[in-house]
């Protein structure tokens, strides 16, 4: 006779059944330790540039028609790799449980915004999460039922307050206009949010082309304390670089942290960047009344800018998981703002 079943049982039972019918997934069945070893082999799969990445499966109301996708390039594998009407523009690197991608995709409805987690078991929830979210916003009052035709489609359950305390039902149209709107152009529909599977200590240039991105954000990265592991920390000189080839000019990098260690490290590694990144001063990003740009040649990027780099940092100090867990422990918040800077003409 068969006892009751153990953790494992219980956590493969709930992840089918919340494929399989729609569910808003459970946190407690998707938690995985948080270090993972990023130069282990992981068996991901990625491609060898960004030209023959297919990021349709996962926007699927971003695909552009035949007229829209203009030919760059003779190569057969761009020619035949399905295309966006629009770059990828923001990234959340290490994005955890999605706190962060939830938070910013009604604030940038027009903006590709792509979470990137090395933790398998994290990555499935966030991806489960999205399907829920964007079949709650696309129809509040059905629930439908899943079925999966690539890594994100279109499915699941209205949000459940007692599941996800993190999560609030996406705002609604109580007027609905007889126009039809695409749904990239409705704030709340989450249709503008993915998460990949990725360890982008390897394979960051791989996914995105060069000065394509225009916000990267580092939220609560593994300190790796011990000296020996630093090597492992997501943010050191080296990778700096290579955020900075990724990134358009003016693109703003953020970086919290509870740890202040790590966050000189982070500092360090931003002002050693050989000019690619400048700091922009807490002044601007404090919560405070709108002011004139920042000061300093072709710095200033006047009160709107500086508007939306202060939202920027309430949202990643206030909607992450790890930045509510600090508040509700009374801990310490370092944040850090960095510009990228045009890169010099060719002499």
């Amino acid at each position: 006779m068969g006892g009751p079943p153990n953790k494992k049982q219980k956590r493969e039972e709930h992840r089918n059944e919340a494929k399989a019918e729609g569910e808003l997934p459970k946190k407690k069945f998707y938690r995985q330790r948080a270090h993972a070893n990023p130069f282990s082999d992981h068996a991901l799969t990625y491609p060898a540039s960004p030209s023959q990445m297919d990021w349709t499966p996962h926007y699927p109301s971003f695909v552009a028609t035949k007229s829209e996708v203009k030919p760059e390039s003779d190569a057969a594998d761009e020619a035949t790799t399905p295309r966006l009407d629009r770059q990828l523009e923001i990234a959340d690197i290490g994005c955890g449980f999605g706190g962060l991608l939830f938070a910013l995709a009604p604030k940038y409805p027009d903006s590709l915004i792509l979470g990137l987690e090395i933790r398998t078991s994290v990555t499935e929830y966030v991806e489960q999460k999205i399907l829920a979210m964007r079949a709650q916003a696309k129809n509040p009052s059905v629930q439908p039922n899943i079925t999966k035709l690539g890594p994100l489609d279109e499915d699941t359950k209205p949000p459940k307050s007692e599941l996800n305390e993190d999560t609030k039902p996406p705002p609604t149209n109580p007027d609905p206009s007889p126009t039809a709107v695409s749904p990239s152009q409705v704030p709340g529909s989450y249709t503008n949010i993915s998460v990949l599977r990725a360890n982008t200590m390897k394979f960051l240039p791989n996914l995105f082309p060069p000065t394509s991105l225009s916000k990267i954000f580092l939220c609560f990265p593994d300190p790796h304390f011990k000296t020996r592991k630093h090597k492992a920390r997501i943010v050191s000189p080296g990778l700096v670089s290579e955020y900075a080839y990724v990134m358009k000019p003016g693109g703003v990098a953020y970086t919290i942290t509870d740890v202040e260690d790590l966050h000189l490290w982070m500092c360090s590694a931003f002002r050693g960047s050989g000019g690619l990144f400048e700091e922009v001063p807490g002044d601007v990003w404090e919560e405070r009344e709108g002011e004139d740009g920042l000061d300093g040649g072709g710095k200033g990027m006047g009160e709107a800018w500086e508007a939306e780099v202060r939202e920027d940092v309430r949202i990643m100090r206030e909607e992450t998981e790890e930045g509510k867990k600090v508040t509700r422990n009374g801990g310490q918040k370092f944040v850090g703002v960095w510009r990228r800077v045009a890169d010099p003409p060719w002499p």
